[in-house]
């Protein structure tokens, strides 16, 4: 897989936990923080580490952000500082902005400003945090022994429009598929909305559809191959 270039900014214990993980998996990472003694802590660990502020637009802006995959905003002890940070990054282009929120208060200023990935501390571990950055299709996984997985997998356009045969999840790419969650146009309150529901096990001759997210089985290398290929497609 060819991964990509990511910032953090905020390297407290958790953003430097998602930092190292990627650095980890081969990404390249840039790390950025206020505080000089938390950089000096990383600096070895990734590709770029540098004291900076991210409030302040004008240092931003020299880091050519705009150019990398994403830039998490990790930041915990200043949510003024996430908001505005968040701002900044959307005002110069940066195509993927995933912010730290603790509290459904927080959370919901974080979707006013556009944000659409949340992470949630007390929820969301680094290495998932870091399997879902480097597999952008992954919404969730379940780390087991023996580096294998279950994951929930956005469909890949490759697949979508096939049948579950004609995929060939186990012959092909040694994983099972256990389960599709499906979309429904639904009317609640007399307001139509999309639910998400489970269609049970699924059967060979059934179609993927582009909004579907399948529930799958197999070593982690196997499920990233997957997304790989079908992604080019």
């Amino acid at each position: 897989m060819n991964y990509s270039k990511f910032a953090v900014i905020g390297v407290g214990r958790y953003g430097a936990t998602i930092a190292r993980r990627l650095a980890e998996k081969g990404a390249q990472v840039f790390a950025y923080d206020p505080d000089e003694k938390k950089i000096d802590s990383i600096k070895d660990e990734v590709a770029y580490a540098v004291t900076l502020d991210a409030t302040d637009i004008r240092a931003l802006v020299t880091q050519n952000l705009e150019e990398l995959d994403a830039v998490v905003v990790a930041i915990g002890e200043n949510f003024e500082a996430t908001v505005l940070t968040c701002v900044h990054l959307f005002d110069m282009g940066v195509k993927r902005v995933i912010a730290r929120a603790s509290g459904d208060h927080q959370r919901l200023i974080l979707e006013k400003i556009g944000v659409k990935e949340i992470l949630t501390p007390e929820n969301e571990v680094a290495h998932v945090v870091r399997e879902k950055l480097l597999n952008p299709n992954i919404v969730s996984f379940l780390q087991l022994p023996d580096d294998h997985e279950i994951a929930e997998i956005r469909a890949p356009k490759g697949v979508v429009g096939r049948t579950i045969n004609d995929v060939g999840f186990r012959n092909k790419y040694e994983m099972t598929l256990i389960t599709i969650k499906r979309e429904y146009e639904v009317t609640k309150n007399g307001e139509d909305c999309t639910e998400q529901h489970i269609i049970g096990v699924p059967k060979t001759d059934m179609e993927i559809k582009e909004k579907d997210t399948l529930v799958v089985f197999g070593a982690a290398k196997s499920v990233e191959r997957f997304i790989e290929i079908n992604e080019k497609l």
